[in-house]
């Protein structure tokens, strides 16, 4: 690569987003590795000015795609801007940074390295490139040298397994509609972050959906929510377990009949029918956890949904299960304030035979011939009762 550098113009450590030469924005969320890289590149064009900057497609199926990429990119670096002034350069959607098999030849490994060692000698002055790729190999000499010369900044895509997920979507959501001068209230929020799941792009997605939606209207409600955002399917596997904690026998019913409807034709294959009935049972687990926290006064009733999350943040995790499938606060909290509306749907001792009513049922679905749709309506009806009203009365 031509022009060699002194030391002077060399990149350094301290360099930020703003002022490096070199930027890599990678990661395994590719939401937000692109919302961050179009971001900066903005502000870069708006800061150079002029026209001269060149986006180069650096998405690979193969190592001849990315040998020809890289030899896209030595010639961008290279070429002087026509105009004069800064030289801007984008390598888009890099594919080939990572632990796959094109990344891994051979020929691609040798071209990054002695790309990095040109990185070294390159004089940057009035040249900057930024680099944006899908998860990159940190062990790997190239990711070495730009974190050594430039800035890296990585994002890490939401798991369910990460404490804090409810909030950064929470906080993204609210970006979003801020900036289409749009509001969200509390309950709203919870519910849109909760049927969406920890999945940036499509939370972003639904978020343009609402405010299509809403029009000219400048709050988004729970109404629209419940309207045009669809549950997915981590949101869909609770949809009976929701019915039976609002004792709504016939939607309850209608939900079990979806459900048997799908395992029967085949349309989802990882449910079944004793899958079903250990959600139910996980459900009514909860409740009675739920009203053992009421009435060790932990947990207030009638709590608006920011007061119920602060109360949750108050009770010690070592009072909890370790096991996620019994700890009721690694549940999300806005799954977890509606259960306590519905444990005032039910008495505690009403509960507790419940639970004896699907272990009876997790008995016959195991050990005999018996119908699987019948046994779980027939647990259905027993737990939730024919014509048996909502309560709303504190707990006993």
């Amino acid at each position: 690569m031509a022009r060699a550098a002194a030391s002077s113009d060399r990149p350094t450590a301290s360099h930020s987003a703003e002022t490096t030469p070199i930027l890599l924005v990678g990661g395994d969320d590719d939401f937000s590795i692109q919302q961050r890289a179009r971001q900066v590149w903005e502000m870069w064009r708006k800061a150079a000015g002029g026209m001269d900057h060149e986006i180069l497609d650096a998405s690979a199926s193969n190592s001849s795609d990315a040998l020809s990429a890289i030899g896209r990119l030595r010639e961008a670096l290279q070429t002087l801007p026509f105009f004069g002034g800064p030289k801007l350069v984008w390598f888009q959607s890099c594919s080939f940074l990572g632990e796959d098999r094109t990344s891994a030849s051979g020929a691609v490994t040798e071209a990054l390295g002695e790309l990095a060692d040109e990185f070294k000698a390159f004089r940057w002055d009035g040249v900057r490139l930024l680099i944006s790729a899908s998860k990159p190999d940190k062990r790997r000499t190239f990711f070495k040298t730009i974190e050594k010369l430039g800035v890296v900044e990585l994002f890490v895509a939401l798991s369910a397994d990460d404490k804090d997920w409810v909030s950064k979507a929470e906080t993204e959501a609210i970006r979003v509609f801020r900036s289409r001068d749009r509001t969200i209230g509390d309950e709203a929020l919870a519910e849109l972050v909760a049927r969406t799941g920890p999945n940036l792009r499509l939370l972003s997605q639904e978020c343009e959906k609402l405010i299509l939606y809403a029009g000219e209207r400048t709050e988004v409600t729970r109404a629209d929510i419940e309207a045009v955002t669809a549950r997915q399917k981590s949101a869909q596997a609770f949809a009976l377990a929701e019915a039976l904690g609002d004792r709504n026998l016939g939607k309850a019913l209608r939900t079990l009949d979806e459900e048997l409807w799908e395992i029967r034709t085949g349309a989802d294959k990882k449910k079944s029918e004793i899958g079903l009935l250990y959600g139910l049972i996980s459900k009514i687990r909860n409740l009675i956890l739920i009203r053992e926290l009421l009435a060790s006064g932990q947990l207030k009733s009638g709590a608006q949904y920011n007061t119920f999350k602060s109360q949750l943040e108050r009770i010690p995790a070592e009072q909890m299960p370790k096991d996620k499938r019994y700890n009721p606060l690694a549940l999300h909290p806005f799954v977890m304030f509606q259960a306590l509306r519905q444990a005032e749907n039910y008495r505690s001792e009403e509960l507790v035979l419940g639970m004896e009513a699907l272990l009876e049922a997790n008995r016959k679905l195991v050990s005999s011939d018996a119908d699987e749709a019948r046994v779980l309506q027939q647990v259905l009806i027993e737990i939730i009762g024919v014509g048996k009203p909502r309560r709303s009365a504190q707990p006993r």
